[in-house]
C-alpha cells in the first residue's frame, strides 16, 4: 500500500483520475450487442450467453419449480440469515417510504408520488453468487410498491442459475426470473424479447459492460446510476483498532476489478500497525492474489494533521463507503457533505451494511456521491406534478402568464391564457 504524509499528499495520492467509463472498443462491442438484441430478440441473447458465459440454454425463465428445488440445495442456517437480512431490508425501507413518498398539495397545486408499473433488476452472478445484492435491489422496489419485478441474472457454468441467487429472489419477492447478464440482459430489459418483458427502468450492479449498457440505453429506459467499482475509505484515529481498519481495508480489496481501499488517519502510529496487520491478515486469505494487487494498486493510507483534515479529505473524494472510526465519530457526521454510505462507531465494518443492516448497498460509486444517492425507494417510484386551476388561481397568475408569454413570442400561449381570462370577465357580467 501507498503511504503518504500531508493533507496535499493525501489529496494527490486520492485525487481521481481520468473517465473509467471512457472505452471507446468496449463500447463500441455493447451498442452491437443492443442492436442485435434490439432487431433479434432471443436470438440474440441467447447467442450472447453460449458466447460469453459458454453456456447454452434452451429457455431463458426459470421456472417456479426450480426456484422451490433451490431451496434444497442451500443451507438453512444460510436461509436464515438472508430471511433475517430482508427484514431488516423491508423494515427500513418501509420507514422510508413512509417519509418520503407522499402526495402534497396547498393552494391547488401539488404532487403525486406513483410506483413504476415495471422494473429491471441486474444482479451479477457467473462466477459466484451474489444473493446479498438481489436482497438489496429487489427489497427497496418491492417496498416502493412496483407493479412487477423482473430479475436478470446470468447462469453458471453449470447452465443453471445459482440456488442462493433464486432462494434470494423468492425471499424478496421477484416476480419473474430469467437466466441472463451482462449488456445482453439490459439490451433485452430496455427493448423487450420474445421472453423478456421490457420493463420502465432497470437497477442494479454489474461489469463495465452492464454499466455502459445501462450508458447507452437511457432514454431508452431509466436507470438508477452508474455503479462502478467498490471502494472504502476509513477516517481513523489513534483510538481505532489497527486490525479492524485493516480488515475492512481487505474487505473492499478482495472485490478486485479495480476496488480500493484507502484510510486517512491522524496517527503515524496507527498507520504503520495497519501496513503490519494488513500483511499478517492476507495469509490465508482465499483472495489474497486479489486482494494484494489491488492494495498494491490502489490502496492509500495517507497520514494527516486533525480529522478535520481527513473529512476534507474524504468530501473532496466523495467515496462510496466512509468508515468513521474516531472518538465521538457521531459528532463529525454534519461535517460530511459527500459519502455514499457512513458506517460509525469502534467496531464498525462495511461488512454489516453489506448484508444484513438494512440500508441498501448500492451506492454511488467513483465520486459520484457528490450529487448521487444510493439506491431507495424513491428510484421505483414517480412524481406528477398537480395543477388545479379555478378562478382565484387564473386571477392571480393569469396576467403574468399572458405577458410572460408575449415576451417570449408565443402568441398561442398568451391567447390560450386570454380566452380563459375573457371567459371570466364574461361570466362575470
Amino acid at each position: 500500500m501507498k503511504l503518504v504524509e500531508g493533507f496535499a499528499a493525501a489529496r494527490a495520492a486520492l485525487e481521481r483520475r481520468g473517465d473509467p467509463l471512457q472505452d471507446p472498443a468496449k463500447e463500441e462491442a455493447v451498442r452491437q450487442i443492443i442492436a442485435d438484441v434490439q432487431r433479434r430478440g432471443d436470438a440474440a441473447v441467447l447467442e450472447c450467453i453460449e458466447r460469453f458465459d459458454g453456456v447454452k440454454l434452451a429457455s431463458l425463465e426459470v421456472t417456479k419449480e426450480a426456484v422451490r428445488e433451490a431451496y434444497q440445495r442451500v443451507d438453512e442456517g444460510v436461509v436464515g440469515a438472508l430471511e433475517l437480512a430482508a427484514v431488516r431490508i423491508r423494515d427500513f425501507y418501509a420507514r422510508q417510504k413512509e417519509v418520503l413518498v407522499r402526495d402534497g398539495e396547498k393552494g391547488g397545486l401539488g404532487w403525486v408520488m406513483r410506483p413504476l408499473a415495471r422494473v429491471g433488476i441486474h444482479v451479477p452472478g457467473f462466477t459466484t453468487a451474489l444473493p446479498s445484492s438481489v436482497l438489496m435491489t429487489v427489497v427497496p422496489a418491492r417496498a416502493a410498491g412496483v407493479g412487477e419485478i423482473i430479475l436478470v441474472t446470468p447462469p453458471q457454468k453449470s447452465g443453471r442459475v445459482a440456488p442462493l441467487t433464486l432462494v434470494a429472489a423468492d425471499i424478496a419477492g421477484a416476480d419473474r426470473i430469467f437466466s441472463v447478464g451482462g449488456a445482453q440482459a439490459i439490451a433485452a430489459l430496455a427493448f423487450g424479447t420474445q421472453s423478456i418483458p421490457a420493463v420502465d427502468k432497470v437497477c442494479g450492479p454489474g461489469n463495465i459492460y452492464v454499466v455502459l449498457a445501462k450508458k447507452l440505453l437511457f432514454g431508452t429506459v431509466g436507470i438508477d446510476a452508474l455503479q462502478g467499482p467498490s471502494e472504502v475509505l476509513i477516517i481513523a484515529d489513534e483510538t481505532a483498532d489497527a486490525r479492524y481498519c485493516a480488515s475492512d481495508l481487505l474487505a473492499q480489496a478482495e472485490h478486485g476489478g479495480g476496488a480500493t481501499a484507502a484510510m486517512v488517519t491522524t496517527s503515524r502510529a496507527l498507520a504503520d500497525r495497519v501496513v503490519r496487520e494488513v500483511e499478517s491478515q492476507l495469509e490465508g486469505l482465499p483472495a489474497a492474489d486479489i486482494a494484494r494487487h489491488a492494495l498494491e494498486t490502489s490502496g492509500v493510507i495517507a497520514v494527516v494533521g486533525s480529522v478535520t483534515e481527513a473529512i476534507e479529505v474524504a468530501n473532496l473524494y466523495a467515496p462510496e463507503h466512509l468508515l468513521l472510526m474516531v472518538e465521538k465519530g457521531q459528532s463529525w457526521i454534519d461535517s460530511i457533505r459527500n459519502a455514499g454510505c457512513i458506517v460509525i462507531g469502534p467496531k464498525a465494518t462495511v461488512a454489516l451494511g453489506d448484508y444484513a443492516a438494512g440500508p441498501s448497498h448500492v451506492l454511488p460509486t467513483g465520486g459520484t456521491a457528490r450529487f448521487g444517492s444510493p439506491l431507495s425507494v424513491l428510484d421505483f417510484v414517480k412524481q406528477t406534478n398537480v395543477i388545479r386551476v379555478d378562478d382565484s388561481l387564473l386571477a392571480e397568475i393569469g396576467p403574468a402568464a399572458e405577458a410572460l408569454a408575449y415576451a417570449e413570442g408565443l402568441a398561442a400561449h398568451a391567447r390560450a391564457v386570454e380566452l380563459r381570462l375573457e371567459k371570466k370577465e364574461e361570466a362575470g357580467q
